[in-house]
């Protein structure tokens, strides 16, 4: 990587709370953007949402707000909004923020009026549901759009409790909806000399996430149902138990099933007339599944893998975090990166330039430690 990062000169004020926004300023802020968080005078909810804490801020605020700036605002007081409508207007190139709607306007930090004084400024607005219809004003969590856009409805087993996915991914897909909506806008704004507003969502995030859940409902008339760890239209293509834990199991098409047989020492059942094709399998799912999983239950995972890998077959072991972090394969890729204390390995960002990783600049801001560059 060249010495300079791709976004080094860039200046965002990101008013971001919880995950969504700060998640899309952590991005910028590893691109080499220099990124403000403006914090309420006791701070970001997430600093909180603990334990376990690390220099008084909770895991989740250090692993979405490195390498990021830290400023106090009470925005209740004039003299602050003065002095921070002054370095948006004279210094900042974007502006992020995810808090509910209209509460930055009242303040006068809306994105016409910045705009006005600034005409190079591009406002970044990540709201719950949109700009419009009878949801526009309600505030929303990432839980919240994963039932609302139906992606819980496709999650867990068939007979399962609703369950939400193990990470936030509404929110952190709508923050990198807002990044890509802010490269796109610099971009615009090198051709014209003009900033602008971008508009992002969660809803229509999540909404995003369930497309092609939308177009086999249109198209079949079947309301999509809850697959397990599988994928609707495709066996095997899931976790089987072996006798020390899970293995997933990726044959989806003809090829690979013929293989998978030949391993498991069953070279006939592509020959059944149930198991022929990729629809017939799929139409004979829980008998072949039954197949599988006393097939594959007879021994250890990795007495599989290496059989699996040796013809091709794509196969993982479901891991926990410990196992994540340990494996030599999250070594080699070396996206993790130390804090100067050592304490902490912080994920970077999953991109290289010119072979190289943008590097951990700074641990999470405290509270507040840069508020005397902005206000003066």
């Amino acid at each position: 990587m060249t010495d300079k990062l791709p976004l080094q000169g860039i200046t965002v004020v990101e008013f971001g709370g919880s995950v969504a926004g700060p998640f899309a300023g952590w991005v910028l802020a590893e691109l080499g953007a220099e990124v403000f968080k403006v914090e309420r005078p006791e701070g970001d909810d997430s600093r909180g949402w603990g334990p376990p804490f690390y220099q008084g801020s909770s895991s989740i605020f250090h692993a979405l707000n490195r390498n990021k700036r830290s400023v106090v605002a009470d925005l209740t007081d004039p003299e602050t909004v003065r002095k921070l409508r002054r370095f948006i207007v004279e210094r900042a190139d974007a502006v992020l923020q995810n808090m509910r709607t209209g509460a930055l306007a009242k303040y006068g930090f809306d994105a016409e009026g910045l705009l006005a004084e600034n005409p190079r400024l591009i406002y970044c607005n990540l709201n719950a549901y949109g700009t419009r219809g009878p949801y526009a004003e309600k505030p929303g969590y990432d839980l919240l759009m994963q039932g609302m856009a139906g992606i819980m409805s496709v999650t867990g087993e068939p007979e399962g409790e609703p369950v939400r996915a193990g990470v936030s991914v509404v929110d952190e897909a709508g923050g990198f909806w807002c990044v890509t909506g802010l490269l796109a806008a610099l971009h615009r704004r090198q051709e014209t000399g003009k900033g602008g507003i971008v508009d992002a969502s969660l809803y229509e995030t999540a909404l995003t996430w369930m497309a092609y859940h939308s177009v086999s409902y249109q198209l079949s008339g079947k309301v999509p149902e809850r697959q397990g760890s599988g994928l609707a239209g495709v066996v095997p293509y899931q976790a089987y138990a072996c006798a020390d834990g899970y293995l997933i199991v990726a044959a989806p098409n003809d090829r690979l099933f013929g293989r998978l047989s030949e391993v498991l020492g069953h070279p006939e059942w592509p020959q059944d007339v149930h198991f022929a094709s990729s629809s017939a399998r799929w139409e004979n799912k829980a008998a072949l599944n039954a197949l599988l999983t006393e097939a594959l239950g007879r021994e250890r995972r990795e007495h599989w893998r290496p059989k699996l890998d040796a013809v091709g077959i794509p196969c993982a072991p479901i891991q926990s975090v410990d196992e994540v972090l340990a494996h030599p394969q999250t070594e080699a890729v070396e996206l993790l990166q130390p804090s100067p204390d050592g304490q902490l390995k912080l994920t970077g960002l999953p991109l290289r330039f010119d072979g190289a990783r943008p590097p951990l600049r700074n641990v999470a801001p405290k509270l507040g430690a840069d508020t005397g560059e902005v206000m003066g």
